[in-house]
């Protein structure tokens, strides 16, 4: 359900959420290798969530990506919107450019309720709380 590029983001921004501060920055070349991203793709999706305001970033030679306290408050779906769009989760499953509620798709009947509980999931539950989970060791993710 998410593409790469989101899929990369999130490692990236959980990553930061657990390991990063405002005094403890942690650079792209720092960030690729843990958790297994290429380093110049990182950097453009970590560039444009800085855009977003999804994370935040310093410049100079002690700069760096961290999370501040108000970027923690983003749910991971603010992260999936900000790389692919608003329009990822509302994309057909088999990518007819015609299926909706009153033309579905064979699938489309069949995803629909799951896509809703997985979006709503997306959309309450912030970055922080993910951390939390992982740092308590509830989830797991390689850092």
């Amino acid at each position: 359900m998410f593409s790469n590029s989101s899929k990369y983001a999130i490692k990236a921004v959980l990553f930061l959420a657990v390991n990063s501060s405002e005094s403890h920055r942690i650079m792209v070349k720092d960030l690729a290798a843990p958790i297994n991203v290429p380093q110049a793709y990182l950097a453009k999706l970590l560039q444009e969530l800085s855009r977003g305001g999804i994370i935040s970033s310093k410049k100079g030679p002690k700069g760096g990506f961290f999370l501040s306290k108000e970027n923690v408050q983003y749910t991971l779906m603010d992260i999936v919107n900000v790389i692919d769009g608003n329009d990822k989760f509302n994309s057909c499953l088999l990518s007819l450019e015609k299926c909706n509620a009153d033309k579905p798709c064979p699938l489309h009947d069949l995803a629909s309720p799951s896509r809703s509980k997985f979006i709503q999931s997306l959309n309450q539950n912030t970055i922080d709380e993910f951390s939390i989970q992982i740092e308590q060791g509830k989830v797991f993710l390689p850092l």
